[in-house]
C-alpha cells in the first residue's frame, strides 16, 4: 500500500517539476529569441579573447625576432648561438603566421555562419 502511494507521490512530483520547467518564463522566453543572452555573452567573450591574443602575439613575436637577430649579431661566430638564433627567428615567425592564419580561418567560419 505504501509503495503505491510513494509511487503516486513520486510521479505527481515529477510531473509537477516537468510542468513548471516547461512553462517557466526563462525557458519560454529563450525558445523564440533569436540570440539568447548566454550565447551573446559567450560570443562576445570569445571575440575579446581572440582580440586580446592577437594584441599580445604581435609584440611578443616582434620581441622574439629581435632577440634572435641580436643573438645572431652578437654570436661572434659561435655556431651553436647562430643555430639557436635561427631556430628562434623561424619559430616565432611560424607561430605568428599560425596565429594570423587561425584568425583568418575563424573569421571565415564566422562569416559563413552569419
Amino acid at each position: 500500500m505504501f509503495k503505491i502511494l510513494n509511487r503516486k507521490k513520486l510521479i505527481s512530483i515529477l510531473f509537477l517539476f516537468i510542468f513548471i520547467f516547461t512553462f517557466s518564463n526563462n525557458v519560454y522566453a529563450t525558445i523564440f529569441n533569436g540570440n539568447p543572452e548566454i550565447v551573446d555573452k559567450l560570443n562576445s567573450a570569445f571575440e575579446k579573447i581572440k582580440n586580446w591574443m592577437l594584441k599580445l602575439a604581435t609584440p611578443s613575436a616582434a620581441v622574439a625576432i629581435a632577440v634572435g637577430i641580436f643573438m645572431k649579431k652578437f654570436s661572434f661566430g659561435d655556431e651553436e648561438r647562430i643555430r639557436t638564433s635561427k631556430k628562434l627567428i623561424r619559430g616565432s615567425l611560424f607561430s605568428y603566421a599560425f596565429i594570423l592564419a587561425l584568425d583568418l580561418i575563424l573569421s571565415a567560419i564566422n562569416s559563413l555562419l552569419t
